[in-house]
């Protein structure tokens, strides 16, 4: 069966060699991601997940960020090489979308249907995780590579000061992306019959 989506998802990988030229416009960039963030779901149509999307020295700053933060935490006497190596190849890609989910929203859901108030923490991550394989695939399909980092929550009051990001932002990941100077390499698969089972 063809499928675009399917040729979409096979596109979609982690892509670490990242550089500056796109194959489409920076605000067709941000036009595609704002209308994958209006459609995206979520739970009770709650619109938890919020992003901001970081280019040129905004970009750069953040990775700054990350470095200093983890020079600091890591200490003089470690060997921090490998560590900026990599730092340096998300700062070289051409921008980095930041995920957040709105804490008040989601007190303010668990108060109104409090029948599911400890499920609603799980809803927001599951709808921040919708959020960013929709951007991901978006990405992928316009050949935009693209990776997902996790450096929170040990950047969160550096960005939340410098970006002015409202306290009740939860940071979630970050997504540097930019242009594929290098493809991802083979992916191995489990056996599809150990991970779905059909009752005809």
């Amino acid at each position: 069966m063809n499928s675009n989506l399917l040729e979409i998802e096979r596109k979609r990988r982690s892509i670490y060699k990242l550089g500056k030229n796109l194959p489409i416009s920076e605000d067709e960039i941000i036009n595609l991601i704002s209308d994958i963030v209006k459609n995206a779901p979520s739970a009770y149509n709650s619109q938890t997940g919020k992003i901001s999307i970081l280019l040129n020295e905004n970009h750069n700053d953040l990775w700054n960020i990350v470095e200093n933060t983890l020079k600091k935490k890591m200490g003089p006497d470690r060997d921090f090489s490998k560590t900026k190596a990599k730092i340096d190849g998300f700062k070289a890609a051409y921008g980095t979308i930041l995920y957040f989910e709105n804490k008040n929203k989601v007190k303010e859901l668990q108060e109104t249907f409090s029948s599911y108030a400890d499920k609603f923490p799980q809803y927001s991550q599951h709808s921040s995780a919708i959020l960013q394989i929709l951007i991901w695939l978006g990405l992928a399909e316009q050949n935009i590579g693209a990776n997902l980092q996790h450096y929170n929550p040990i950047i969160d009051n550096e960005i939340k000061a410098k970006w002015d990001i409202p306290k009740e932002f939860e940071l979630v990941a970050q997504m540097p992306f930019g242009e594929i100077l290098s493809p991802a390499g083979e992916k191995e698969f489990d056996n599809i019959d150990n991970r779905i089972k059909i009752f005809r």
